[in-house]
């Protein structure tokens, strides 16, 4: 037996009981006469004593060996502190240690295997398994997997069943680039990853399975983000003979849920936002609605005096900083250099402080008069006490440059605070986007999307008027999951792939076994999928999900511990049919 405790679990109550405890060495103090060492595992730490007095000789002299991150096993008697640590639940105890087994030396770790290491992040990835055994790290793990068990039970008593789904599929033009995998037995041809179970749940609700989930692997070979990686983890879901309704319902319940059993916050409202508003209102389809400064369009109240680059521009937006008039000059100055990054693109911000006796001073007084300001601030709700920033120039550039200076403001006002949580739903997203590189429409969501019905007829004439039956769920300024009610009868799904451009022969050749499918009794049925990695990381209070996952890749691609991907030897190469001019 290595253990009868672990290093977590012994307190005053277990005073003279002798124990053997098995772990990690943390932490050394050696007084000469007397050593102490934290002895750690994922339980926590346990300090043992070796008393030159009390503590066998041969003993002794070996704990005076010991180094960080040795592996040892000791027993000894439990006893009570002088020196109390109430800081740990077993900080009124320590072990008298009567025997000590090296059961592994460790060389010096390349950082401190502490909360609060010396390790950049390069470092810790190569040695991850060093950087687990880091509390931070540990509880993430510990974390993930909690919201994960909450998951499934929720959807197995919602009468969801887990089905596995395959990992070598087929590769399709539709949606971000594929890993392949060469197929040695069907030489020339090749496997792909999938980036999503899609058209696998969809023939799960053909064959009556009526509630699906999996909490599955996905691949995408796409750049790489904080919140991105090549391989990632989707709470994939479908049920049959269901309206858009029956789903937001369904799924609000499992992020109500979540919120309660994990951060023990309770969330009635979920506000439900047109893509149109969403877009109009906040320039982006994934609003952060913890806090307000909402667009106010000012072309009708701005573009009437002699100041060209109002007069010139497309759209005039404007957003109402609160408390934002106690920025310096300074700190203005930065936020327009921040907007005239490459990253932003903006030329310029012009601003007005709002004060707090109802006058206003702009950086454009020249061509402004107060009544004219006074207009600004109606339009964008300011209150006395705030500063309006303005941004102008082509309408979409304008909507995404806001969005991205909402953000830096609410960073820099302290509004995202993770402990806070307000989710919505985005709906009534468009069916198809033009794509200028291709010079035809994309579907924004997936092929697969049922159009709103009352929108079919639009799609002969205004295609890009037709609305999805789709949406997404957002959760503090993130999407947290998405999905939508499917195409289920064969004609609309050739109508579909027709409008995206697919000839008859290919959409039969990529897609004819579900189009056959659909000829067999389908159901009405939709779904959705939530991201696993991004929803545990923001109910973990981050927005990096690198940091709830285990062996995370790097942002180039690369896991840098086992060195991959890399080089495959001539002979798996040959017997793949497979030749790299490089």
């Amino acid at each position: 037996m290595f253990r009868t405790h672990t290093n977590g679990e012994l307190n005053i109550n277990n005073t003279n009981e002798i124990v053997t405890l098995s772990g990690w060495v943390q932490k050394i103090r050696d007084k000469g006469f007397m050593i102490w060492v934290d002895i750690r595992d994922r339980y926590g730490i346990t300090q043992l004593i070796f008393d030159e007095e009390r503590t066998d000789k041969a003993v002794f002299e070996q704990a005076k060996s010991l180094g960080r991150e040795f592996v040892i096993q000791v027993t000894g008697t439990v006893i009570e502190r002088q020196s109390k640590n109430k800081n740990i639940p077993t900080g009124e105890i320590e072990i008298l240690v009567t025997k000590l087994e090296i059961l592994n030396k460790s060389e010096t770790p390349p950082f401190t295997i502490e909360d609060d290491t010396d390790g950049g992040e390069d470092i810790r990835m190569k040695y991850r398994y060093l950087d687990i055994r880091r509390n931070p790290v540990r509880e993430n793990l510990i974390f993930r997997h909690k919201v994960s068990m909450e998951v499934r039970n929720y959807l197995s008593k919602a009468g969801f069943i887990d089905v596995e789904t395959p990992y070598l599929i087929k590769s399709t033009p539709e949606g971000a680039r594929d890993f392949v995998v060469p197929s040695r037995m069907n030489q020339g041809q090749f496997y792909a990853l999938p980036q999503s179970p899609q058209t696998f749940k969809q023939l799960l609700m053909v064959g009556g399975m009526d509630k699906y989930f999996q909490l599955v692997k996905c691949f995408r070979d796409e750049d790489l983000r904080a919140d991105r990686q090549p391989e990632f983890t989707q709470i994939d879901c479908e049920m049959a003979f269901v309206e858009q309704e029956d789903i937001l319902n369904t799924f609000e319940g499992l992020t109500r849920h979540l919120l309660k059993e994990i951060n023990g916050v309770e969330v009635e409202k979920f506000p439900r936002m047109t893509y149109d508003y969403a877009m109009k209102t906040y320039g982006n389809d994934k609003p952060d609605i913890r806090f307000d400064m909402k667009f106010g369009e000012l072309n009708e109240v701005a573009q009437h005096k002699d100041f060209n680059v109002f007069n010139q521009a497309e759209l005039v937006l404007g957003i109402a900083v609160p408390g934002g008039n106690k920025f310096t000059r300074k700190e203005i100055d930065k936020l327009i250099k921040w907007v005239k990054r490459p990253q932003i693109g903006a030329l310029g911000m012009v601003y007005a402080r709002v004060n707090e006796d109802g006058s206003y001073k702009s950086s454009v007084d020249k061509f402004y008069d107060q009544e004219d300001l006074a207009k600004w601030a109606k339009v964008t709700n300011a209150k006395p006490g705030d500063l309006i920033c303005v941004l102008s120039g082509d309408a979409n550039k304008t909507r995404t440059q806001m969005s991205a200076l909402r953000m830096e403001l609410a960073e820099i006002l302290g509004l995202r605070d993770p402990k806070v949580f307000a989710p919505l739903w985005v709906i009534d997203f468009p069916l198809l986007e033009w794509d200028e590189e291709t010079n035809r429409f994309h579907a924004m969501h997936h092929p697969f999307t049922s159009p709103k019905p009352e929108d079919i007829e639009l799609l002969k004439t205004a295609p890009e008027k037709v609305r999805a039956n789709a949406y997404d769920m957002v959760l503090n300024g993130n999407e947290i999951g998405g999905g939508s009610i499917r195409i289920h009868d064969r004609a609309t799904q050739e109508m579909m792939f027709d409008y995206l451009g697919f000839t008859k022969e290919e959409a039969q050749e990529q897609f004819g076994f579900l189009m056959n499918a659909f000829t067999y009794g389908a159901p009405p049925h939709g779904g959705l999928a939530f991201g696993l990695d991004r929803l545990v990381s923001i109910l973990g209070g981050q927005e990096t999900i690198r940091d709830f996952i285990a062996f995370p890749k790097n942002n180039s691609g690369r896991d840098v511990m086992i060195d991959a991907p890399a080089n495959i030897d001539n002979e798996q190469l040959k017997e793949l049919n497979l030749k790299l001019d490089l």
